[in-house]
């Protein structure tokens, strides 16, 4: 039986109270008010529910207001309508019962005095600290916020001498001497080829590989393993999944049906071909949102186009319009969250009560994507694989014209009965749509109708060979000879394109008010110019100038958004820990001037993505220790970077490594999704949104529902179960006892040495050694007397399966 491992999880919770000031206005709040608030008030407006889109957690909220207005007016609690609910004088809160008289004398007293907040007496307005703004309006004061100022490149400061070996380091370094605190020493280099070949490839070094780098004298030996492993294949397949994490890529259609998507993969190759290619980002931008209006002759920017067929799909959706809607409302949302990092999403339905975005930014960023429609269609390669596509189907076609035209004898009266019924499962504006001549139809009835008809067709279409009575076993056998034909295969790919050079019209939903038309624009926060939009015959251009301007070399979000992702990928936490909220409830960069000289230096490096990896990898502050300092005492959440923080591998890393460790390993790159059972790389194993891999999920990977931009990082039994009983664990601890167990059952002192350096990237200490080696012999001898063939190879299994279990083979020091 394999040796037991204890996962014992602690979690402490502490709530603590604000710090007071010494101020009588914020001991009164600290003692009275907030108490009541908590207890009477948070459960509906509160972090986990705003009741009426009212919060009254901080100041800021509770000034901001709901769909009311403004809660409270300082000073005047007769005006405030907070007071007045109190009072139940028209409006009742809490609708349960009133508060005590007393009670509301207490809070009532507090906004006449000011409504002062725990030391916020002299903030007066929204969550910046700005003043209030009138509906529909920015402020000047908004525009001075951090993240919509244009990046500068800051002077490189001094500090870091000895140390230092990039500017990143120095600026490192002023925070921590300012601070007092000191930075730990550069770790040993097994630790270093273990953490720098997780981190760009995802995978594990090779025994030879800690070897040869730990024996490498020349001065410039780690950098060459950097550029070696920047060079490596698998580095894009590394890079990407943290990409599809942002962008909820999945290979399903997720709702209730959660239907297959047998194209998808090819836009998860083409984010692997563009990071291995370290094609520019803001290439990778605009391909992405605009390949077709700006590269149309490039068949990886059409293919690049699937990143606006990521979100959900419902099959059977009679609400053909609101459908349409939430796709749109998707788009938008997934693209501000990942260019901008900018969370619009609650801008959908009023101003937002914290951030400077409008309902109307909301609006005019969907009408940039009015004009899509989406389709599955082949990309080729080249012209010249076209043209021999083309000439194989019609020699094909020619093959099979008779079988066809038999099988379509029969099928066509279906069809016909189909065609004759199809939009009659709609609501009677869908079905006008229907009838409607194509000529007649505006470009939103046209997007309303595409969709309507992938429904009919998958529904109905589709499925009317079911239909066909006793011709039924005629045709199956007929399909069943043009299926054995060998019908050339096209490469279709999921893309998105533009039904014209006319949008449908995007209005601002009007609730009891009158819906308003919006143009496309960029949020007024950032920019109060109109996009530069030149249609296209095929096409609105409207996406095109989206690009353009994310991409523009001094726009204030997009670099400074994407290095501070590509940070978080190697330190776990970005300069800006909220890394798709740069707004004014994200919190603010610990080294902002670092964090801006990121941003230019990847821009003027032609938005190299490998140049900035290269640049944080090869710093003193990625080689440091994860021990062994003050610092640690002083700075325990490691913001100011004093040391390495510890990592969990994630999910993918998890399966990748006992793959690598037990030999079964398969490189292949690209193609088809294949079942998580086959031995590659977990980013081709098959994403379901309903039926996720077991292990995979337990170890926190993305949902592929909408954008992750850091994974959660959690312990739980289930992985500790997983992990000791799942039949994937077994099996790998299964080939990794074969591949390293010694064949005569003699030599079991290099098949420990062996299994120690592919688990861990390191020999075995001597103390492990013995450890191990005592473990085997009681494993074997427990119930013989003569140790067995059998017996020699089950104990290598749990000795194998206990290192699969190990914390050092789970983190990254």
């Amino acid at each position: 039986m394999p040796p037991r491992i204890q996962l014992i999880v602690l979690a402490t919770l502490i709530l603590a109270p604000a710090t007071p000031s010494a101020s009588g206005a914020d001991d009164h709040f600290e003692k009275s008010v907030r108490p009541l608030l908590v207890e009477h008030c948070f459960r509906c407006h509160g972090p986990e529910k705003q009741k009426g889109g009212l919060r009254v957690d901080s100041r800021e909220a509770i000034l901001a207001g709901g769909d009311s207005g403004a809660a409270i007016a300082p000073g005047k609690p007769d005006e405030s309508l907070f007071v007045q609910a109190l009072k139940y004088d028209g409006l009742k809160m809490p609708p349960s019962k009133q508060l005590p008289a007393e009670q509301v004398a207490v809070l009532s007293k507090w906004v006449k005095d000011g409504a002062v907040w725990g030391g916020e007496s002299g903030k007066t307005g929204s969550a910046s600290g700005h003043a209030a703004r009138k509906p529909g309006q920015i402020t000047d004061d908004d525009r001075k916020w951090w993240a919509f100022q244009k990046p500068t490149r800051p002077e490189v400061p001094s500090a870091g001498a000895g140390w230092a070996k990039t500017p990143i380091d120095r600026f490192i370094a002023q925070r921590l001497e300012a601070e007092k605190v000191p930075h730990a020493a550069e770790a040993d280099r097994p630790t270093l080829i273990r953490r720098l070949t997780f981190d760009l490839t995802g995978l594990p070094p090779t025994p030879a590989e800690v070897t040869a780098f730990v024996a490498d004298q020349s001065p410039d030996a780690y950098e060459k393993l950097v550029d070696r492993l920047l060079a490596s294949p698998r580095y894009g397949e590394r890079q990407a999944r943290a990409w599809l994490d942002l962008v909820r890529y999945a290979e399903s259609d997720g709702y209730r049906a959660d239907g297959a998507r047998p194209h998808a993969w090819r836009y998860r190759d083409y984010v692997v071909r563009a990071f291995n290619a370290d094609t520019g980002y803001d290439r990778f931008v605009r391909e992405q949102l605009a390949g077709d209006e700006l590269y149309p002759g490039d068949p990886d920017a059409l293919v690049a186009t699937g990143y606006l067929r990521l979100g959900q799909y419902e099959y059977n959706q009679k609400d053909v319009r609101g459908q349409w809607a939430a796709i749109q409302n998707d788009i938008t949302d997934v693209t501000a969250d990942a260019f901008l990092a900018l969370g619009m999403g609650c801008a959908r339905c009023h101003d937002h009560k914290f951030d400077p975005v409008l309902q109307k930014d909301y609006f005019a960023l969907q009408s940039f994507f009015a004009g899509i429609r989406f389709a599955d269609e082949p990309v080729f390669p080249s012209a010249a694989a076209k043209a021999e596509y083309e000439a194989q189907l019609a020699a094909w076609e020619a093959k099979t014209a008779p079988v066809r035209e038999k099988m379509a004898a029969l099928l066509d009266p279906v069809l016909a009965k189909i065609q004759a019924n199809v939009g009659d499962k709609y609501p009677p504006e869908i079905q006008a749509v229907f009838h409607k001549p194509a000529a007649e139809r505006t470009p939103g009835e046209r997007q309303l109708y595409e969709l309507a008809m992938r429904q009919v067709r998958e529904l109905e279409f589709d499925r009317a060979p079911s239909r066909l009575g006793k011709n039924k076993a005629v045709y199956d056998e007929l399909k069943k000879e043009l299926d054995a034909s060998g019908k050339p295969a096209a490469p279709v790919a999921m893309i998105a394109r533009d039904l014209g050079p006319e949008a449908a019209e995007v209005v601002i939903p009007g609730g009891r008010k009158k819906a308003v038309a919006v143009e496309p624009a960029f949020p007024v926060v950032l920019c109060a110019s109109p996009p530069a939009v030149r249609k296209r015959p095929d096409s609105t251009g409207r996406r095109a100038a989206l690009a353009e301007w994310l991409t523009q070399k001094d726009h204030p979000l997009t670099a400074r958004v994407m290095v501070n992702r590509i940070w978080q990928g190697h330190f776990g936490t970005g300069l800006v820990a909220t890394a798709s909220d740069f707004g004014t409830l994200g919190e603010k960069p610990s080294h902002p001037e670092l964090l801006d000289w990121l941003a230019v230096e990847f821009v003027e490096h032609g938005w190299s993505v490998k140049h900035v990896h290269r640049l944080i990898v090869t710093s003193a502050v990625y080689r440091q220790a994860s021990v062994g300092t003050k610092g640690a005492t002083a700075d325990p959440d490691n913001r100011l970077l004093s040391r390495m923080s510890v990592r969990r591998l994630d999910a993918e890393q998890v399966r990748d490594a006992m793959l690598a460790a037990s030999g079964e390993l398969k490189l292949d790159a690209g193609g088809p999704a294949v079942a998580a059972s086959t031995p590659r790389r977990s980013i081709y194993t098959r994403v379901h949104r309903n039926s996720p891999d077991p292990l995979i999920a337990a170890f926190d990977a993305a949902d592929g529902l909408s954008s992750c931009a850091r994974r959660n990082v959690t312990v739980t039994p289930t992985q500790a179960l997983l992990l000791m009983n799942g039949n994937g664990t077994l099996a790998r601890a299964e080939a990794f006892a074969a591949r390293v167990m010694p064949a005569d059952g003699k030599n079991a002192p290099a098949g420990v040495d062996e299994a120690y350096r592919r688990a861990f990237g390191r020999p075995p200490t001597t103390e492990e050694a013995a450890e191990a080696l005592a473990f085997l012999k009681q494993q074997v001898g427990a119930e013989r007397a003569a140790p067995t063939a059998d017996g020699r190879r089950k104990a290598w299994i749990d000795f194998c399966h206990t290192l699969l279990n190990a914390n050092e083979f789970l983190y990254i020091d």
